[in-house]
C-alpha cells in the first residue's frame, strides 16, 4: 500500500505520583491530538475511517503500557500503537518516581485509493 504521511504531531504526558505508564502515555497522546485542529480527512477528501494513524509511545517501562487503552482515545481511523523504551522516570525523595511519556502520532492515507 502506498501510504503517504500527511501529518505528524508530538506530545508529552506525565504520571506524577502513581507511576502509571498507561496514564502518562494516554496524556501524551491527548497532548499531541490537542496540538492539531486540522481535519486531514476532509482536506484530502477521504472519510475519517480511512485515516491510518500510527502512534509511537516512549516510556521507561514499555511493558507497563496498556495499548488498548491508548487505542480507545481515537474515535475513528485505523490505529496502530507501538510502545518502545524512552521517556523519563524522575526519582522523588519519597514514593514512586514521576513518569514522563512521549508520543508521536502520524496520520497517513492510501493515496492510490484516491486516484483508483
Amino acid at each position: 500500500m502506498p501510504k503517504t504521511r500527511v501529518l505528524t504531531e508530538f506530545g508529552m504526558g506525565t504520571s506524577l505520583r502513581r507511576q502509571d505508564y498507561t496514564q502518562a502515555a494516554k496524556r501524551a497522546v491527548q497532548d499531541a491530538l490537542w496540538h492539531n485542529s486540522i481535519n486531514m480527512a476532509e482536506l484530502f477528501g477521504f472519510p475519517k475511517e480511512a485515516m491510518i494513524v500510527d502512534v509511537e509511545i516512549a516510556v521507561q517501562q514499555p511493558d507497563q503500557v496498556d495499548i488498548s487503552t491508548l487505542s480507545e482515545v481515537f474515535p475513528y481511523g485505523q490505529i496502530t500503537v507501538t510502545v518502545g523504551h524512552g521517556g523519563l522516570d524522575i526519582a522523588r525523595p519519597t514514593g514512586k518516581p514521576t513518569v514522563i511519556a512521549n508520543a508521536a502520532i502520524s496520520v497517513s492515507f492510501d493515496m492510490e485509493k484516491a486516484h483508483g
